[in-house]
């Protein structure tokens, strides 16, 4: 039995829950999944979206735009972190003296009710992962619930509600967000240097994965990271690795491209377990890929199950997302908002059979683009033009003193808009027929990747 915690009971004594925010890609599944135990679910946003959509075909009732009245009647209030304290809702909620709870305890006590929970965490590659992992439970029988922090597109959401013991959970580092969580199985892809602002030095960070590897029996560990081997060191848990290194238990062969991804052979101490042909590009989905081998393999899946549920992966919303060709033109959408996830989505572009890479960079949070501007420059150096919108600073003053000028400074070919509008008249000008445009960042850059396809249409 998995240790129970302060407030888990609460979900034992209430009925009726209203969730703040109810469309967002981090609330909806959380909504589903209770919305399929029975519970009696309410919401509330401001903005109409395919989440949203989701969650009223449940018949779900939803209020449109924030308002006291909306929580009258409930017995619990969800919020997530981007809702503010002065919210009509929560200040309501506090009068009538209604329980609330913010979205990362309310997960955590949803993963305790859960016999399997697997929790992906990393830098990089959470997402990706975390439905590689769904998708293959899925397409084996193994009716998971999940919750992604991206689009699968075989569901057309970011999560669902199963009918098992097992749990798939992307599982966020951010504000140690993820120590909430109580998983069985932890995946662990690579420690790099993003959240520092909060953090404030790699020790810490890597305390903090060390932290959330250690409350799981089994952890999927990578292997070829120095700092992934330093946040296991002393866990009481079996370990199993990951990697290209042949010493890991299970590791790559014979990697080479492919029409549209890596090849390789999947091996582990037994041998030879078969080939897989990526449809997602880059060496990093190598990675990714073998992550997900280790867990469905120990999860029992044959190998030629997982093998038909990772080739027909096409990726996740955001991830090398493409949204088609226009005059000869690939559009391309991504998340990457790091430089290491920037250096990775263009050197995989660059293999691929196009002209010129166009990177359009949306630098996401002040302090993030101030400690790395450096690294920034580097990678986005890899493209062969590249267009760079304001900084989009979320919940961040710029005490900084940086633009994207500054990264602009740094490059041979840049060019610096002030809005969407610009952005759209940018790839305008510079791309030509057989170039690649990707849009990148944390933020709300993919809005600009809509406008230039619905333009195009």
């Amino acid at each position: 039995m998995k240790l129970v915690k302060k407030g888990d009971a609460i979900l034992e004594n209430v009925k009726n829950i209203h969730f703040i925010g109810i469309g967002g890609s981090g609330m909806c599944p959380l909504a589903e999944i209770l919305h399929s135990k029975g519970y009696i679910l309410t919401g509330s946003d401001n903005n109409e979206s395919d989440p949203l959509k989701r969650i009223k075909n449940l018949g779900i009732n939803v209020h449109m735009g924030h308002s006291a009245e909306n929580v009258i009647g409930a017995e619990l209030v969800v919020y997530s972190a981007a809702i503010s304290k002065d919210n009509p809702e929560l200040v309501k909620a506090a009068e009538l003296g209604i329980p609330t709870m913010e979205r990362c305890d309310l997960l955590g006590i949803i993963t305790r009710k859960f016999d399997n929970v697997i929790g992906v965490s990393g830098t990089h590659g959470k997402t990706t992962v975390s439905s590689m992992i769904t998708q293959t439970f899925l397409m084996n029988e193994l009716d998971p619930t999940a919750v992604i922090g991206g689009r699968l597109p075989m569901i057309n959401a970011n999560g669902c509600a199963g009918n098992s013991e097992n749990m798939v959970c992307e599982a966020c580092e951010f504000v140690d967000t993820f120590l909430h969580l109580s998983p069985d199985k932890a995946v662990l892809l690579n420690i790099d240097n993003d959240h520092l602002d909060y953090f404030k030095t790699m020790d810490n960070l890597i305390l903090s994965f060390h932290k959330f590897i250690s409350m799981a029996k089994e952890v999927y560990l990578n292997g070829d990271d120095e700092l992934c081997l330093k946040a296991a060191e002393n866990i009481n848990a079996d370990v199993i690795t990951f990697g290209l290194d042949s010493s890991n238990d299970y590791y790559a062969e014979n990697i080479h491209p492919g029409k549209m991804g890596m090849c390789f052979k999947v091996c582990n101490s037994k041998g030879v377990l078969g080939e897989l042909e990526l449809s997602i590009p880059g060496k990093h989905n190598v990675y990714n890929a073998l992550a997900t081998v280790a867990v469905c393999d120990c999860a029992g899946i044959s190998f030629e199950g997982i093998k038909n549920a990772i080739e027909s992966f096409t990726g996740a919303g955001r991830r090398f997302e493409r949204l088609g060709e226009f005059d000869g033109i690939t559009l391309v959408d991504d998340y990457a908002h790091h430089p290491t996830e920037i250096e990775a989505t263009l050197s995989a572009a660059k293999k691929l059979n196009h002209k010129n890479v166009i990177a359009v960079f949306q630098p996401f949070t002040f302090s993030r683009t101030a400690l790395l501007k450096d690294e920034f420059i580097k990678a986005l150096s890899i493209a062969d033009t590249v267009i760079l919108t304001p900084i989009m600073g979320s919940r961040e003053i710029n005490t900084y003193g940086i633009s994207s000028e500054d990264i602009a400074a740094g490059l041979k070919n840049a060019i610096c808009v002030d809005d969407f509008n610009g952005v759209v008249n940018a790839i305008n000008e510079v791309a030509e027929n057989g170039d690649i445009v990707i849009t990148m960042g944390g933020g709300d850059i993919y809005k600009a990747a809509y406008m230039y396809r619905d333009l195009k249409k």
